[in-house]
């Protein structure tokens, strides 16, 4: 494992920077529009596949939508107006670039990024104020639910989800544990409850101290939990943080934490490790969820870590997903705003702003 000791004011600096990033785009987001080639989705029909609690981590790239090679320009429905979207915080590193492209090219097409007035954001949360009519669309960092599909009937309209990009799932532990990696088996046996120490794991004689966000307040634990772990609830032993910059905070300082996130809020980071997964295909053998060495301290503020972009996009790294627009399907204005939404980000200028922002393109 190649990496260097850490410093903690470091990661501190880092995240604050990447939260204060986070915040800026939230304030200053509205933005022009987007488009794309038009988009083929299975209208209320995604799914089986989706929606089932088997649908493992490790299958994400298999259904991707193909390049038909249009441009965003090629895009024939894009309504004017300014339109409220919301959702998964995952999505938030594309939201600014994204809203660069849009708004060059199609300036009426206004987009303003909305936070509950109470909940915390996250993919739920949004698909929540979609239904209520509070969103245009959202964003989310897993497939919709039998529930959310039923909640929608209810009120006499269909959702659909869209995918438009693959992230990878990371897993942060400080950077002085010295363990080579972890297998599926034992994050399940982790975030279960069922392991208090290192040594238990064939690593050092540490207590072990799980970190999560629940459930309830974000898209990435809710399907951590039912798709990774596997389990109805996080074990007992987990401690639940309020956010990401939390959770990698408490890694940093405590030798024995551990916690994950969408694969970018964590490569990114110089003061922890993001320790590799065994093989989809090969489970004795370890992923990276980053691109080449890893590097820790000043190396890693002079270059950044990257995500394993090839790893994730061939599924070969296991813990893989996609991340989806949801939209309305009613025939209103709201449903074709979510799908020029979709559309931009499914044209190669919008899958050019995905993979600059760590993820995977789709397409």
């Amino acid at each position: 494992m190649q990496k260097s000791s850490s410093s903690v004011p470091l990661i501190i600096t880092l995240v604050g920077l990447g939260l204060i990033a986070s915040v800026f785009g939230f304030i200053t987001f509205l933005a022009s529009g987007g488009s794309e080639p038009a988009l083929q989705s299975n209208k209320n029909s995604s799914s089986t596949q989706d929606n089932s609690r088997n649908n493992s981590a490790v299958n994400a790239p298999a259904d991707a939508p193909k390049d038909n090679g249009n441009a965003i320009a090629a895009v024939q429905e894009v309504p004017k107006g300014l339109f409220n979207y919301g959702g998964s915080t995952t999505w938030v590193p594309i939201h600014e670039p994204a809203n660069a492209v849009i708004a060059a090219a199609f300036p009426d097409f206004q987009l303003r990024y909305t936070l509950p007035t109470s909940d915390p954001p996250g993919s739920g949360t949004g698909i929540k104020m979609l239904l209520d009519g509070q969103l245009s669309f959202s964003e989310s960092s897993r497939p919709l639910k039998g529930n959310e599909y039923d909640a929608a009937q209810q009120r006499g309209f269909a959702l659909e989800q869209i995918p438009a990009a693959i992230d990878g799932i990371a897993l942060a532990v400080n950077p002085e544990l010295g363990m080579d990696g972890l297998s599926i088996e034992q994050i399940q046996a982790i975030y279960r409850g069922e392991i208090g120490n290192w040594s238990e794991l064939g690593g050092p004689d540490i207590p072990l101290t799980a970190y999560s966000r629940t459930a309830a307040a974000a898209g990435t634990s809710e399907y951590f939990l039912e798709s990774i772990v596997d389990a109805e609830a996080f074990g007992e032993n987990v401690v639940f943080v309020g956010d990401t910059t939390t959770g990698v905070k408490e890694v940093a300082n405590d030798p024995g934490g551990i916690y994950y996130a969408s694969a970018p809020e964590i490569v990114n980071q110089c003061a922890i490790y993001a320790i590799p997964v065994s093989s989809r295909e090969q489970p004795e053998n370890f992923v990276n969820p980053f691109d080449n060495i890893w590097r820790t301290g000043q190396n890693c503020f002079n270059q950044k870590n990257t995500v394993n972009k090839e790893g994730f996009r061939s599924g070969d790294y296991a813990l893989t997903r996609r991340l989806f627009v949801i939209v309305k399907a009613d025939g209103a204005i709201d449903e074709t705003a979510g799908r020029a939404y979709a559309d931009i980000l499914l044209s190669p200028e919008g899958q050019a702003v995905i993979e600059d922002t760590g993820f995977v393109g789709i397409r």
